[in-house]
């Protein structure tokens, strides 16, 4: 006969109830959050910061239930790659990546949990990886939900040191290296009343527009079908519909641009654009094959990122 195994617990008592919680949340934490960023009103910037922003920064407007005792920037990656970090100085600020070197499954609640550490964490110290806890607070608790984020994009890295400050020879070597790489791009300002987040790059060979929407994907994804079939889905002259992706629950329509024009000079397109969308987005009458063939065509066109 067999010896039974001392490791298996037995069935319906306390320990086995245990290790069936402990797999269910594993499980959970492993399939992330679908749209971890839902419910604020900087959703689509959040995500673009966390996605293909190069350098930009911005100072989060903090919930009045959390104890700041200092100001906290957002910033799209730090040095290193690391979650947070507190700068010294007169009134030490803390710093917290939307590219960090770990990502959680929840990368919201991660958040939350770097802004909350910048609080209490001493000048000079950082955050290598932000870790949430079950049951902590959420981003929205930390941060004002309903704010819009007053963005900076820069051109270069040297935020990363304090002004007056002369860097070491080796980080003033990570600056120039991460300078020479970066791509010139720009928020495109499309008025109050625009929806989402529209973000230039300068590719080199091609400029494009990555496009932040806010609105259901398999909606969008029919507007956008909609204006395919009815020659509508582009940014003028110079301009055309490469793709879409997925992120975070939402989805990203970009278009290829002519380089030689500015950032600036997209903008009247881009307004243009964005009401055909809204236009489409309006209507609820079954497609046309026309249009349905155009949706079959964007969808092999889209890919996900994770």
């Amino acid at each position: 006969m067999g010896k039974s195994k001392r490791n298996s617990p037995k069935p319906g008592g306390n320990r086995a109830q245990r290790l069936a919680e402990r797999r269910a949340v594993l499980e959970q934490s492993g399939q992330g959050v679908a749209r971890p960023f839902e419910g604020l009103a900087a959703e689509c910037d959040l995500v673009a910061l966390r996605e293909f922003v190069p350098s930009a920064t911005a100072t989060l407007k903090l919930s009045p239930d959390v104890a700041a005792e200092r100001s906290v920037v957002l910033a799209t990656v730090l040095p290193g790659a690391v979650a947070a970090l507190v700068r010294a100085g007169d009134q030490p600020t803390g710093y917290v990546g939307a590219q960090v070197q770990f990502q959680g499954a929840d990368p919201a609640a991660d958040l939350a949990a770097a802004i909350l550490w910048t609080q209490s964490a001493e000048p000079g110290e950082s955050l290598s990886a932000a870790q949430s806890v079950a049951g902590g607070p959420r981003l929205a608790d930390v941060i004002d939900p309903g704010a819009d984020l007053e963005l900076t994009v820069h051109q270069d890295f040297d935020w990363w040191v304090p002004e007056g400050v002369q860097p070491d020879p080796q980080v003033a070597a990570t600056i120039e290296q991460a300078k020479q790489a970066i791509m010139p791009s720009a928020r495109l300002d499309l008025g109050a009343d625009s929806i989402g987040a529209a973000w230039w790059v300068d590719a080199g060979e091609k400029a494009h527009v990555r496009w932040v929407r806010p609105e259901d994907e398999d909606a969008l994804m029919l507007a956008l079908a909609r204006l395919h079939a009815a020659g509508g889905l582009h940014l003028g002259e110079g301009s055309r519909f490469a793709g879409s992706f997925r992120t975070h629950g939402l989805l990203v329509p970009v278009f290829d641009l002519d380089p030689e024009l500015h950032a600036t000079e997209w903008t009247k397109p881009a307004i243009e654009f964005g009401a055909r969308l809204s236009e489409a987005l309006a209507k609820d009458a079954p497609l046309s094959a026309d249009e349905r063939r155009s949706r079959d065509g964007l969808r092999s066109r889209q890919i996900t990122l994770r």
